[in-house]
């Protein structure tokens, strides 16, 4: 292992990730670590690979999504092509979830109402009831 590349392990405890998880994420061409026999060895790009799919991953992307943006990475004009598709498809993303929230407030207001009504009936009730 030199300042450039990463062992697996090392790999696992500075991301917090599992070996199985970076294997999964070779399996899927998201990384790409050098192969020295048995063992992998992650260069300083799969390192900055692996802090976006994490980051990725956080937000919702799918994994195939990921893939697709990293790998405009390669188009060769200094990222442009990556950044503005990136972009529009974390606004998509972020619309997608702001909906999401909305369906989440409202569903929570209606569930708080009928646990508070569903409160006053069993006080009701065990009002009645102790009054007999």
């Amino acid at each position: 292992m030199t300042e450039d590349t990463m062992t697996i392990r090392a790999m696992c405890d500075t991301f917090g990730v599992t070996a199985r998880t970076l294997r999964f994420y070779e399996s899927k061409e998201l990384l790409s670590p050098i192969r020295d026999g048995q063992k992998r060895l992650f260069t300083r790009r799969d390192r900055a690979r692996l802090k976006l799919i994490l980051r990725g991953k956080r937000f919702g992307f799918p994994l195939e999504e990921i893939r697709q943006l990293l790998d405009l990475y390669d188009v060769g004009d200094q990222q442009l092509t990556q950044y503005r598709k990136t972009m529009e498809r974390a606004r998509a993303h972020l619309a997608t979830l702001k909906k999401q929230r909305e369906e989440l407030d409202e569903a929570i207001a209606d569930l708080s109402a009928q646990i508070d009504w569903g409160a006053k009936m069993v006080a009701s009730m065990e009002q009645d009831e102790a009054a007999q």
